[in-house]
């Protein structure tokens, strides 16, 4: 499998990531991808970036003949899927990932962040629910699923929550039960890396092992196919 595209990647900017803009630009071209995302936490997050940093984010274009996409890792912050992002902000962005993050909202039950979820599915720009499997956050998969078939949004499929050594409980077994659930009905995945390190950019070994693992079906993984990325934004 050879990805074209990740659009979960973080900066200095986000306050407790380790690497620049172009050191992620010249990793990605490194791993053969065409596009780059640079999502960094919005601004409920403790330390991340300044409201300008967002603001300015049309000064990037291409580096290393990488695209660059402009997003943000939006938190979803009450149950019923508000996001922190202002306006001003969400006029300058491609793309949206929208995430349960324990700084910015309480471990609701079931119900409250399932609601949270599909709640910001129908916000503008939101095209990736980010890391939805962590068993601190209990979801209705089912439900989830099918809100994202309807909305076109895309599920992600976080490689850093994958690692055994990770700190999203139930991560493993919750992406697997998530990913039975969007071959039933036909929903769309997304790898995301979620790097905080530049050689961590375009790193999908632990997504590529569990969909080869369930034999999840190709078609439904949005990095490999270009009409998906047209989507996103990026025409490549």
């Amino acid at each position: 499998m050879k990805a074209l595209i990740d659009l979960h990647c973080h900066t200095i900017s986000s306050g407790h990531a380790y690497s620049t803009i172009k050191e992620n630009a010249m990793e990605a071209k490194e791993k053969g991808l065409k596009v780059l995302g640079i999502s960094d936490h919005a601004p409920s997050m403790p330390g991340t970036a300044h409201f300008y940093h967002f603001l300015n984010l049309g000064v990037l274009n291409e580096i290393e003949g990488v695209k660059i996409l402009k997003g943000i890792e939006a938190n979803i912050i009450d149950y019923n899927g508000t996001i922190d992002v202002p306006k001003e902000i969400l006029e300058k962005l491609d793309y949206i990932i929208a995430s349960l993050h324990p700084p910015c909202i309480s471990f609701g039950n079931k119900e409250e962040n399932t609601r949270a979820i599909i709640g910001a599915m129908k916000k503008e720009k939101v095209k990736i629910i980010g890391h939805p499997d962590d068993s601190r956050y209990p979801l209705n998969y089912e439900e989830i699923v099918k809100a994202a078939k309807e909305n076109n949004v895309f599920l992600e499929l976080n490689n850093s929550s994958l690692n055994p050594k990770g700190f999203r409980e139930g991560a493993i077994e919750n992406a697997k039960t998530m990913l039975k659930l969007c071959e039933k009905y036909n929903a769309k995945i997304i790898f995301g890396s979620d790097a905080h390190v530049y050689y961590d950019v375009g790193n999908f070994t632990r997504c590529i092992n569990i969909v080869e693992e369930m034999n999840f079906p190709k078609d439904l993984i949005v990095n490999f196919n270009k009409e998906d990325i047209d989507f996103l934004g990026a025409k490549i």
